[in-house]
């Protein structure tokens, strides 16, 4: 007797995939925004990256903040989960994750070091500027991240 379903890692690798990584929404005291300058790219970002396979979000925000500007924050509330659809060069759509890692005084601020293979640069900058400078996709997680922290709630973005 055949029961007509695929064997469970069959059924799983036909499925679609997606791409994942997390961020920081990181401030100063002058509710300014931590972005970071990469120098594989002409855009600034938030800090974070990619997720590694099998590692959760909040995990994975907290690594990339600690490789990309040296320090060990608590990773506090989900604020924002984006949803991009794929989009050349990438052929698979995207979930971002932004979670809110506070605000820094200055004496945590003076101990910013720069992952120097891949940061070239770090600046706190006004949110409307902020926004301007990162890719299309990335600029609207900065404005949905503020008010979630404001509000606290969280917020879905697609596109």
């Amino acid at each position: 007797m055949t029961s007509g379903f695929l064997p469970p890692e069959q059924w799983y690798a036909q499925l679609p995939t997606l791409y994942s990584g997390a961020c920081a929404l990181i401030t100063d005291a002058d509710d300014r925004v931590l972005l970071v300058k990469p120098n594989y790219r002409a855009e600034w970002g938030i800090p974070g990256g990619w997720l590694d396979e099998g590692e959760k979000p909040r995990d994975g925000c907290a690594r990339e903040v600690r490789e990309e500007i040296g320090l060990d924050l608590p990773i506090g509330d989900l604020l924002v989960a984006q949803w991009c659809p794929a989009e050349p060069p990438r052929p698979r759509a995207m979930v971002t994750w932004v979670f809110d890692a506070g605000t820094l005084d200055p004496d945590r601020i003076a101990r910013i070091r720069l992952q120097a293979d891949e940061i070239d640069d770090f600046a706190f900058v006004d949110a409307d500027d902020a926004v301007g400078m990162l890719p299309a996709t990335d600029g609207p997680r900065i404005t949905a991240g503020l008010r979630a922290r404001a509000d606290k709630v969280t917020f879905h973005l697609d596109g």
